[in-house]
């Protein structure tokens, strides 16, 4: 079974690198993060840390 709030966490941290300077798709991302993580596994949230350190670089 897969995480979908990851899945979906996954996609916006990708469209928000794809768009460093859309606001709005940093905030879909942000907000996609902090989502899943709650729900998440620790491996997952290793990894949402790692994308959300992605996130960050792009300021």
């Amino acid at each position: 079974m897969t995480n979908r709030l990851f899945q979906q966490a996954k996609f916006f941290v990708e469209r928000a690198k794809g768009s460093p300077n859309d606001e709005q798709a940093m905030q879909k991302a942000k907000n996609a993060l902090s989502s899943a993580f709650a729900n998440s596994t620790i491996a997952e949230q290793n990894q949402l840390s790692e994308m959300q350190n992605e996130l960050e670089q792009l300021k």
